[in-house]
């Protein structure tokens, strides 16, 4: 099992690895600057301790002549690098601007398409707050992380190991009393960071919590104003962002000790430095160094601004733990996002159009109204079937979690054309039977045939392309009337949409809305009724003039006239169609061919509502307790 210290460096290195995916040559580039830029840091100390030994050695001789032209083109030397290092400064900085915001770009779209691929499951089981967390407060960790905490922390450790490095080239001994005082700082950081790093990893998760809360309290903002829930709604947000407060509190609270601490123990180790150093100059100690250079005041200066930027960079790394700590919190949760395992579909059957000609299906590919299943086999031919709508289930089982089955031994058969309703109380399994036509999840056992062929073998989009749904829960899109109506065929003329709307009863008010069909839809059509937005949803469904129908309870937010003005559209489009309807109200179910009364996802009885009625069971006992069958 992989330690906590491995995870968060494999985590970097994915981070890095993606940077580099998404701008290799930029980043090259960049690398290549914050490393010129570190080294040149490095060395001034190199060039004091050559100016103060030509300067110690022409005190002696008192030849002052030679020693300016020397002096002189050492400052002139150190001036042109420090030139060329401005210039590498400013030329990685302007060019992580562009990878920072780049790579967020390019992640929000990988994350937005990848979720496209999603199974429905992923989206019932998180919290939707919580998943717009991804794109917002973790995308936004990953921002400081790329632009300022990778490249400092980079040329921080490129300028320490530098530095050390002249140390040791220069005197052992004076390197040995820095070591002793980094050890003191990484000892510190080490306690102090990781507690503040653990509140940081807490603060992420808090922070989706609030975020989740929040969005949830939006949505059902009329349900709370209805009920007067508004003060208990108060005090499960206080108790939420108190959380986050605390949390948050004790992580900014080490975070902002850690960086005196730090300060301090670099000032006193600058003190140590010069007080060991003076003691081994006037007790005249060999030194001991890779240069063997005698012990100096040429050393000595030099080593005490080597130990205040060794320590002032090694602050600067461990000031930007927080940082990273946030950074692996977010992007742990984005990448474990991005290797959710997508939608699986081993389909190979797919949707064509067709030409009958003599009997027999052709492929072509302008639209003609007929629809065919393309059926390529192992010997290399292909079949192709007729789309007609007959769906057959044999012996299904079903269940959400394993070890909890939801629907037990489902048989039944839809014939084109059929109208088939599934009635019984909430949690029966009458929508679960309509998620599985669409295959948003797949069964445990048994089959589902589709025009005799197992849905397994068909791919899903063609599956669902071939399928009309209305749900129960409406969902409307930003965009106009139009768009929305056009959602369901995306190369609908004006005139079909138009069409599709009178068909569903929807025109009547539509032209009557400011824009008509123009008329902008945002907030998921918070301007129309519940009513109106399910007529759209009808007529978008409608638009798409599929061969099966699944009605989830498509009018149980219409009014009763409504609903007799729409029944007659709907009676039109279910006209030839095979038709699977969830409802609770008579007027839809009454008229079905077949009628399936499910109870504790078995199917219980089933027939005409004549010979339900006649044989007195459990729909005769629904059908004649009250109105609606719940």
């Amino acid at each position: 099992m992989r330690t906590k210290i491995g995870t968060k460096r494999g985590m970097i290195g994915r981070i890095i690895r993606t940077v580099f995916q998404y701008y290799p040559a930029m980043m090259s580039i960049v690398l290549a600057c914050i490393v010129l830029n570190a080294v040149v840091t490095s060395i001034p100390a190199v060039f004091m301790q050559n100016i103060i030994a030509v300067v110690e050695q022409n005190w002696e001789s008192g030849d002052w002549g030679s020693a300016g032209p020397v002096i002189l083109r050492m400052v002139l030397l150190l001036a042109v690098l420090y030139i060329i290092s401005l210039a590498a400064s400013f030329a990685y900085n302007r060019m992580m601007a562009v990878v920072t915001q780049g790579s967020l770009k390019k992640l929000r779209e990988q994350m937005f398409n990848r979720m496209q691929n999603f199974p429905v499951k992923f989206f019932d089981t998180n919290n939707h707050g919580d998943i717009m967390s991804y794109y917002t407060n973790d995308i936004d960790t990953l921002r400081q992380l790329i632009s300022q905490s990778l490249p400092q922390m980079l040329s921080s450790m490129i300028i320490v190991v530098s530095i050390f490095c002249i140390m040791l080239y220069y005197s052992l001994w004076l390197a040995l009393v820095v070591v002793f005082g980094v050890c003191m700082m990484v000892l510190i950081t080490k306690r102090v960071g990781g507690a503040s790093a653990r509140f940081f990893v807490r603060q992420q998760i808090e922070l989706g919590k609030v975020e989740g809360f929040v969005e949830e309290m939006m949505n059902g903002l009329k349900v709370v104003k209805t009920f007067c829930h508004e003060e208990e709604s108060k005090n499960d947000f206080d108790r939420l962002n108190g959380q986050l407060f605390r949390v948050a509190e004790k992580a900014n609270q080490f975070a902002n000790t850690l960086g005196p601490i730090l300060n301090n123990i670099g000032n006193l180790l600058y003190v140590i430095v010069a007080i060991v150093g003076g003691l081994l100059l006037l007790c005249g100690a060999p030194n001991v160094s890779v240069s063997g250079l005698p012990f100096a005041i040429s050393i000595v200066v030099p080593f005490l601004n080597m130990t205040k930027q060794f320590s002032g960079n090694v602050n600067q790394v461990s000031q930007q733990v927080n940082a990273v700590v946030m950074a692996m919190a977010g992007a742990e949760r984005i990448f474990n996002m991005l290797d959710e395992e997508p939608e699986e579909d081993e389909g190979y059957v797919t949707l064509v159009n067709a030409r009958e000609v003599n009997g027999q299906l052709t492929e072509c590919k302008e639209r003609t109204g007929i629809w065919a299943w393309r059926h390529p086999h192992h010997d290399g031919t292909v079949t192709y079937t007729r789309l007609t709508g007959s769906v057959q289930f044999n012996d299904v089982d079903f269940e959400y979690e394993k070890g909890k089955p939801v629907l037990h031994n489902i048989t039944l058969y839809a014939k084109p054309g059929q109208k088939i309703a599934f009635v019984g109380a909430t949690g029966a399994g009458k929508t679960t039977i309509t998620n599985l036509i669409n295959r948003f999840y797949d069964i445990a056992d048994g089959k589902i045939r589709y025009d005799e062929i197992n849905i397994n073998k068909i791919r899903k989009a063609d599956l669902r392309r071939s399928l009309g749904i209305v749900l129960q829960d409406t969902n409307l899109f930003t965009g106009t009337v139009m768009d929305n109506i056009r959602y369901g065929k995306l190369d609908a003329t004006d005139e079909e949409c138009i069409e599709a709307a009178r068909l569903a009863g929807a025109d009547d008010f539509i032209t009557r809305l400011p824009q008509g069909y123009e008329t902008p839809i945002s907030g998921n059509g918070e301007n129309l009724s519940q009513g109106q937005r399910q007529l759209l949803a009808i007529a978008r469904a409608a638009v798409a003039d599929p061969p099966v129908m699944i009605m989830d309870e498509a009018t149980s937010s219409i009014d009763t006239r409504t609903e007799s003005i729409v029944q007659k559209g709907m009676d039109a489009l279910m006209r030839g169609r095979t038709v699977f309807v969830i409802a609770h109200r008579l007027s839809t179910v009454r008229n079905s061919d077949v009628i399936m009364v499910l109870e504790h996802g078995r199917i219980i009885e089933r027939g005409s509502h004549e010979q339900l009625i006649a044989e007195k069971g459990k729909y005769y006992q629904l059908y004649t307790g009250a109105f609606e069958l719940e």
